[in-house]
């Protein structure tokens, strides 16, 4: 979707279809409404709440991958959520022109808060297989590794009709801890935080992607602009725009 569109939603909206589900174990009917609680400091790190790994309880998974998925100071009252598609090439093309702006200019200088919302539309069968990647990267903290890689090498395997291996290849790089990773994968551990992630957007009216909330502006497309929507909630909340 090339479009740039605009939606103001309410904020109670997105605090409860959205952002509660950043920060916290879920599950497909998970319905929590309290505020994320990943721990994260001022340059844009995140981290792990403790060390469990995948043989560890199950409900760890979910919620070690979720905390991974956040970025920002932990004081920022502003929240950037971004519902994207590894496979989606609208996706690719924000990521390419917008991303880095977004993490240098809001992220790492401690204004905005930002998680990921995994949107996989059934037009993309490589979609939810680098989903999981990503996701069980998450577990170790490496989620940002993998979607970085993600993007970047989106040509490669997008038509594979088995993508693991590039997969496995790019975790391997990025020092994801193998044995853990390939067992997170294999054994689909965050497929149900994936389709909470899934359900909790097209409940709040996402049918496309990129899709981007900001402090209750809904944005989408390719070519979205989220730096007056940022400034003007940092404004209201009393913080200085970016210059």
């Amino acid at each position: 979707m090339s479009q740039n569109r605009h939606h103001r939603l309410s904020r109670t909206v997105i605090a409860t279809a959205l952002i509660a589900g950043c920060g916290h174990s879920a599950t497909p009917s998970a319905n929590a409404v309290s505020p994320p609680a990943s721990t994260a400091s001022a340059d844009g790190s995140v981290a792990p709440a403790n060390a469990a790994g995948v043989g560890g309880p199950r409900d760890s998974i979910s919620a070690l991958a979720d905390r991974g998925r956040i970025l920002g100071d932990a004081t920022a009252t502003v929240w950037v959520v971004m519902a994207s598609d590894f496979q989606c090439p609208f996706c690719k093309t924000w990521h390419d022109a917008a991303f880095r702006r977004l993490m240098a200019t809001y992220v790492k200088t401690g204004r905005v808060r930002l998680a990921f919302l995994n949107m996989p539309l059934s037009m993309h069968p490589n979609a939810v297989p680098a989903a999981e990647a990503a996701m069980c990267a998450s577990v170790q903290n490496k989620f940002w590794e993998m979607h970085e890689a993600l993007f970047a090498t989106q040509a490669a395997w997008e038509t594979m009709p088995d993508p693991r291996p590039k997969f496995d290849s790019l975790a391997t790089a990025y020092g994801v801890d193998m044995a853990p990773w390939r067992q997170c994968v294999a054994e689909h551990l965050t497929r149900p935080l994936i389709q909470a992630d899934h359900d909790r957007a097209t409940a709040t009216g996402v049918n496309s992607t990129p899709t981007f909330f900001v402090d209750g502006y809904k944005l989408s497309g390719a070519d979205a602009d989220l730096a007056p929507a940022i400034d003007a909630a940092l404004a209201k909340n009393g913080k200085k725009p970016a210059s």
